[in-house]
């Protein structure tokens, strides 16, 4: 079952954090899309893997995913081993996207990082032929890194406007009652005071701020964008 845009992430509730809004729009613009989940969240302080699994089953239908997968990849001991690199990239090849999102190279949580370089690894080393993995070997075209929540000074290469699918990100978050009711802090986002879907909207509106937007995702490519007409280019700069 291929899809055209595809997130990787290291745990559940990760994906709807970062890039929901961007998976919901893909799908209102016609695009099927997927979840890669590398661990079942076993090792999480609060809820049980088999807790997570429902509540991501329910997200992933919020959000109109065409499939999601867990790799079954041991939480918190993810690491860039010819045996993971293995394992997911199967998963690429089964899903076969035009586009991946990652998780950004930095990250507080251990997985957050290894899974950004396992998961970049593991696209390049699906498409070479003779690599020793199940499936058609497949490339993605686009890689993409997830910044939102990051406080390390990184200039986004681009934001996605997420303002008329925000609310239904939100409804996805609120699926993970187990992680997040009465949260105040989770993964990258650290605590103000208030409670996590709080901040999970004033992030939005930061970035969405800078788009002259409602709510945003951030994202950034080590690649320069191509720009084919700079007429048409959207927000004002003075």
């Amino acid at each position: 079952m291929t899809v055209d845009l595809l997130a990787i992430a290291a745990h559940r509730d990760d994906v709807e954090l970062t890039c929901g809004g961007t998976l919901l729009r893909a799908v209102d613009q016609g695009y099927t899309t997927g979840i890669l989940d590398l661990t079942q969240g076993e090792t999480g302080t609060r809820g049980s893997a088999e807790l997570r699994a429902a509540e991501a089953a329910k997200a992933a239908k919020v959000m109109g995913v065409t499939e999601r997968r867990n790799a079954g990849l041991p939480d918190a001991h993810l690491a860039n081993t010819d045996a993971m690199r293995r394992v997911v990239v199967e998963h690429i090849r089964h899903f076969a996207p035009r586009t991946v999102i990652l998780p950004y190279a930095v990250g507080r949580h251990p997985d957050h990082r290894i899974a950004s370089e396992l998961g970049r690894d593991a696209c390049f080393l699906a498409g070479l032929a003779r690599y020793d993995a199940g499936g058609d070997p497949h490339r993605p075209h686009k890689i993409l890194y997830a910044l939102a929540y990051r406080e390390d000074p990184v200039t986004p290469t681009f934001v996605v406007d997420i303002s008329e699918q925000f609310e239904r990100k939100m409804q996805a978050i609120r699926c993970y009652a187990s992680q997040f009711d009465g949260a105040k802090a989770a993964g990258e986002i650290f605590p103000t005071g208030q409670d996590l879907y709080s901040l999970v909207e004033a992030q939005g509106r930061r970035y969405g701020s800078l788009i002259r937007r409602a709510f945003g995702e951030p994202y950034f490519t080590p690649e320069t964008m191509l720009v084919d007409d700079v007429v048409g280019l959207q927000v004002q700069s003075m």
